[in-house]
């Protein structure tokens, strides 16, 4: 089932007990964080607050913050769903044929509904553009301030679309605005993200970037903005797979931009290449607030609305947090898509702890001498994946969200004098253990058990593991023997 607007999606998360109304007046400065960050920490439900002092908008938070409202919010059961179908579409090899498509995919996708899903539909109008002005007033949103130390206001969820100027092809990023004046904002696209890249693009050409920013869409559509979707594949395709129908667009009033049609809040400006303002301090993913550095300036210039719009908000910081767990839903959602780059790759984890990228465990399939090392040099150079400061890869029997057994391996697997890789490299522009920006070391560890093709001159030990046989009747007897059954537990699988 598709969520055509986020207020679709919030009437679905209410009927099924998971929204929680907040009615009693609290402050979008730094309140309405701590009632979210308490929440999300006891995996409670999405949010909304209804009455905000400022603003006739109510804030939804929370909105994406637990695996089961991600699932449902793609359709799904669970997150290996998703995946499952991002999978099943790789397999779609285009000189096969359909016919030869059909029989690979052995009724698992239908093909026909597949391409049709890909291609948004362009509509004339739609909800987003129901009230509308020219006088631009930001301080009428319920912008957010989410922790003392910021910088100030912030719009910290919205998927801002720009256009390459060379391809015509449209991105979308979650970038976050900080609020300046009662029409301008920080573009905090950093020089790493697409955003930033087509920047530099109208720059060349002498000319400004037109820029939309949405504030609240269905949640395929956020989730697009936040997934590392391959550069050249546009994320509305992606967000209309990701529904599996298409997602309605409308032309941009003022600016040559397609946006979401049943969105809640756009703004439409530009942005000059040649004008930058400091942006920050802000609190971060990282646990620290991110230094304040000069960024482009995005001119809000129009605005379009729903005529009640639902305003979506959220906040980062060290973990658990609502980003966190998006992070880790791209994790196991895009598993996928890094197996067919590396197939030997068995399962990945991007812990919670390392702020999902700064560490990397990954499972093999190992085969030659030197295999760990590749697959460490291949996960640096796919994407974001660039970013990672510690890549940990493991043999194909370890689980490597089990972060005990993964530390077992290092320990006892991983010479320091042989087994470790070190590089240096872009690292992402918030991290805060490189001496100067957006550059710094990196480590991959091989904790994969060794021998001769490894050069590796002594036998490797035997694992010890328990005769299965003798399981098999320990089993039994704790079957028989309701003492001892109870001692022992249920068996394990």
């Amino acid at each position: 089932m598709a969520y055509p607007s986020l207020g679709a999606f919030l009437e679905e998360l209410e009927t099924a007990g998971d929204l929680q109304r907040i009615r009693s007046p609290v402050s979008r400065d730094l309140e309405i964080t701590e009632v979210t960050r308490r929440t999300i920490a006891r995996d409670g439900p999405a949010l909304l607050f209804e009455r905000v002092p400022g603003s006739t908008m109510p804030v939804a938070m929370n909105v994406l913050g637990s695996p089961r409202r991600i699932a449902r919010a793609l359709g799904a059961k669970d997150l290996d769903e998703p995946a499952k179908r991002i999978g099943e579409l790789l397999r779609l090899k285009p000189p096969a044929g359909i016919g030869a498509a059909l029989k690979d995919l052995s009724g698992t996708i239908d093909l026909l509904q597949t391409v049709r899903s890909l291609g948004p539909k362009r509509v004339s109008s739609g909800p987003c553009q129901e009230v509308e002005s020219d006088h631009v007033d930001l301080d009428s949103l319920p912008i957010l301030r989410t922790w003392p130390g910021d910088g100030g206001r912030t719009v910290t969820f919205p998927i801002v679309i720009t256009k390459d100027p060379e391809s015509g092809e449209s991105h979308t990023g979650i970038y976050r605005l900080q609020q300046y004046g009662p029409d301008t904002l920080g573009f905090h696209a950093q020089i790493h993200r697409v955003g930033r890249s087509n920047l530099a693009k109208w720059a060349a050409r002498g000319q400004r970037m037109p820029v939309a920013a949405v504030i609240g869409a269905d949640p395929a559509t956020v989730l697009s903005g936040l997934a590392p979707v391959p550069e050249g594949i546009s994320n509305f395709v992606f967000a209309s797979f990701l529904r599996q129908e298409p997602l309605k667009l409308v032309p941009a009033r003022t600016v040559d931009l397609d946006v979401p049609a049943e969105a809640e809040i756009v703004l439409e400006g530009y942005v000059d290449a040649s004008e930058e303002k400091v942006e920050g301090p802000f609190g971060d993913h990282t646990g620290y607030y991110s230094a304040p550095e000069p960024f482009p300036v995005f001119h809000v210039t129009h605005m379009t609305r729903r005529s009640r719009p639902v305003y979506l908000g959220t906040f980062t910081g060290k973990p658990p947090t609502e980003d966190a767990v998006l992070g880790k839903a791209v994790e196991r959602i895009f598993l996928p898509v890094v197996r067919l780059v590396l197939p030997e790759i068995v399962d990945m984890n991007l812990p919670v702890e390392g702020l999902f990228i700064n560490v990397a465990v990954v499972s093999i399939r190992k085969r030659y001498p030197g295999h760990a090392r590749k697959v460490m040099h291949a996960l640096w150079g796919l994407g974001q994946m660039m970013f990672t400061r510690y890549v940990v890869v493991v043999d194909e029997g370890v689980d490597v969200h089990d972060l005990s057994e993964v530390l077992y391996r290092v320990g006892l697997q991983a010479d320091p004098g042989h087994d470790l890789e070190i590089v240096e490299g872009p690292v992402d522009q918030l991290s805060i253990s490189n001496p100067v920006p957006n550059f710094g070391s990196k480590i991959g560890i091989d904790a994969t058990r060794k021998g001769p093709s490894d050069a590796f001159p002594r036998p490797w030990p035997e694992e010890i593991r328990m005769d299965p046989k003798v399981i098999e009747r320990v089993d039994g007897l704790a079957a028989s023997d309701p003492a001892l059954g109870a001692l022992l537990g249920r068996p394990k699988p």
